[in-house]
């Protein structure tokens, strides 16, 4: 049945993606000074520029991002120049710097009302998280709920659902006990658990989708579950946040690009990404027809430190990524024990024909996936620095009405700011 997986290296990229405007398509739009009735906040997680140009050269044309870029952005917390995940995603949710690790409380312990509280309060649009994490994990949480310390997800949980917060997808099932989905009910959640019952949901204002006990899959591996892609999980979130005539507020992470960054796994940040694009094309689909949605796609921070070219040669390589169908992690799982099928693993899932001495490293490799996706970076021509963030800008990227207004470099906490000037939300619009 693995061997199946190598039929589709090439289908989903070489199949054009919906590419729903033109240039007429953003000039006309840009012109428009209504505000807008939602907005739609996609955060790649770990995205930066690295990322943004080897995809490009991957896919073998420009991205549907790269038209819509706009401006930069500063990823600094407040106790370092290089952020966490929590503390960049507090900071697009509540327009406040704080320490890394922390969730929407500022570094002395307040909490910090979230742009998503602040429209629950208000009570006239809908919300909704989407996440190929946990949806508890630090970017959906970050907009929804509070705690010192972003691995205390078990506190986290209870208060996405308090918060009342309209549609929630992702992972991490094993967080919501019995009793908080007996509450979640109660509150008027319609409860999912697969992709088929999310496919064959029906009219629901409400909706807790938790489709795995953790985070959920990569891309490069989503085909060996029953998992819902990104694309259908923002799909559904639009469709059912827009039954509301006044409005609503969706953020969709692509977590695992971040993930990939931090293995070093070259081909699932490529796989993840167009994953995310197909996500952006379903949701500029709808913002073209709609014509009063405000899209922003932003990266939080950069993962791995990837480089474009590397190993003191010129050029790239990135295209034969494209023939890789599988992780790393994924790739030692089918390692025999003494790792005697190396060779053939290799050329089953990444199209590799290995040299001896490239099949002893992996063969002697204390992580034998850290060594694979060295190889593959190195055949690639993708360079890494660090297994975690660094601090450098991110690309900020806008489609709708008055996207003028974010344009430049800009500070992480100026987003919330600019967000709620378009939606008339008193919180931080002030400012």
């Amino acid at each position: 049945m693995k061997k199946l997986r190598k039929i589709a290296v090439f289908a989903a990229l070489s199949s054009t993606l919906y590419f729903p405007f033109t240039s007429k398509d953003i000039q006309t739009v840009n012109s428009q000074m209504a505000k807008p009735k939602n907005v739609i906040f996609m955060i790649a997680d770990g995205y930066s520029t690295s990322y943004a140009t080897n995809y490009r050269i991957y896919k073998g044309k420009e991205s549907l991002m790269d038209p819509l870029l706009v401006g930069m952005v500063k990823t600094s917390s407040a106790s370092s120049e290089i952020t966490d995940s929590a503390a960049a995603a507090s900071a697009y949710a509540t327009g406040f710097k704080t320490s890394n690790g922390r969730i929407s409380t500022s570094p002395t312990g307040e909490n910090l009302k979230t742009i998503v509280e602040a429209i629950e309060e208000e009570g006239k649009k809908s919300t909704g998280l989407v996440a190929t994490s946990n949806i508890t994990h630090a970017t959906p949480a970050s907009f929804a709920s509070h705690a010192p310390a972003r691995a205390d997800e078990v506190t986290l949980a209870p208060q996405l659902i308090e918060n009342d917060v309209d549609v929630l997808f992702g992972g991490g099932r094993k967080y919501f006990d019995d009793s908080l989905i007996d509450l979640a009910k109660q509150k008027g959640y319609h409860y999912l658990t697969s992709k088929d019952e999310l496919n064959n949901l029906g009219a629901q204002k409400k909706v807790l989708g938790l489709f795995t006990e953790d985070k959920m899959a990569s891309e490069l591996d989503r085909d060996l579950t029953e998992e819902p892609s990104l694309a259908e999980m923002s799909e559904k979130a639009i469709n059912i946040l827009n039954k509301n005539k006044k409005g609503f507020f969706l953020m969709i992470e692509g977590s695992q690009i971040d993930e990939a960054g931090h293995y070093h796994d070259a081909a699932w940040a490529m796989k993840d990404i167009e994953a995310f694009e197909e996500a952006l094309s379903r949701v500029l689909k709808f913002a073209k027809k709609d014509q009063n949605t405000l899209v922003i796609v932003v990266g939080d921070h950069d993962t791995g430190g990837m480089s474009v070219g590397g190993y003191n040669k010129f050029g790239s390589n990135v295209e034969m990524l494209r023939n890789v169908i599988a992780t790393g992690d994924y790739m030692e799982s089918q390692l025999t024990e003494d790792r005697s099928n190396t060779s053939q693993v290799l050329k089953q899932y990444a199209d590799i024909d290995l040299t001896e001495s490239e099949i002893t490293r992996i063969k002697s490799a204390t992580d034998p996936s850290n060594e694979i996706n060295s190889i593959i970076s190195e055949r690639s021509l993708v360079g890494w620095i660090t297994y975690g963030h660094t601090g450098v800008d991110v690309p900020l990227y806008a489609y709708g009405p008055n996207i003028h207004s974010f344009k430049g470099l800009l500070d992480n906490t100026q987003l919330p700011k600019l967000i709620s000037k378009q939606l008339d939300l008193d919180f931080l619009s002030h400012e």
